[in-house]
């Protein structure tokens, strides 16, 4: 297997070289959600970023140190999207490149929002009660199956859908009122 060192044309000083791995890790979780928007399945996502990367890694000597990181990521992500859609032939459904375009190009500005939506969610859930925030974890975080758990504590799991249910709605308000507020 390659090291990161053998995919680069050009040698990169270790202070670029961690700016990259900064960079890339603080992104990551952007960029997957960005490319699983095109692609749909989470596998092929995982695969297109993993090629982007490569790609960004090899062309990291173009990246300018204090610019826009995500926005170059995205654009390199997006040709592997195309690229990927070109060379699988895969899907039954087929978007022209034109649309698949414009759906990149609407959620790089989506994927500008993201972070005051999670800073805001994560406040919100912190302000739920303490059996809210346990089902929110348990559920959310862990993973933990309703059914499971309706079942070790003897209650039908309708009872935790609809807790659910209402827990969402009020973190969705929450939400939208803390992200539609001025930053003072």
């Amino acid at each position: 297997m390659e090291s990161l060192k053998d995919l680069t044309p050009q040698a990169l000083s270790p202070e670029r070289q961690e700016e990259f791995v900064r960079l890339l890790n603080a992104s990551h979780g952007r960029l997957l959600r960005f490319v699983i928007s095109l692609v749909s399945r989470r596998q092929d996502a995982e695969d297109i970023l993993q090629r982007a990367s490569i790609t960004m890694w090899r062309r990291f000597h173009d990246f300018r140190t204090g610019s826009d990181f995500l926005a170059w990521a995205t654009t390199v992500a997006s040709y592997e999207v195309k690229n990927f859609r070109r060379v699988s032939g895969r899907s039954r459904l087929e978007f022209d490149d034109e649309l698949v375009a414009q759906l990149a190009e609407d959620r790089v500005q989506d994927l500008q929002h993201a972070d005051a939506r999670l800073d805001a969610l994560e406040e919100c859930v912190r302000q739920l009660d303490e059996e809210s925030r346990r089902l929110v974890d348990a559920v959310y975080s862990r993973g933990e199956e309703v059914k499971e758990m309706a079942q070790k504590e003897g209650r039908a799991p309708q009872t935790f859908y609809n807790r659910l249910n209402l827990i969402r709605r009020a973190l969705t308000e929450c939400v939208r009122q803390r992200v539609a507020r001025p930053i003072l």
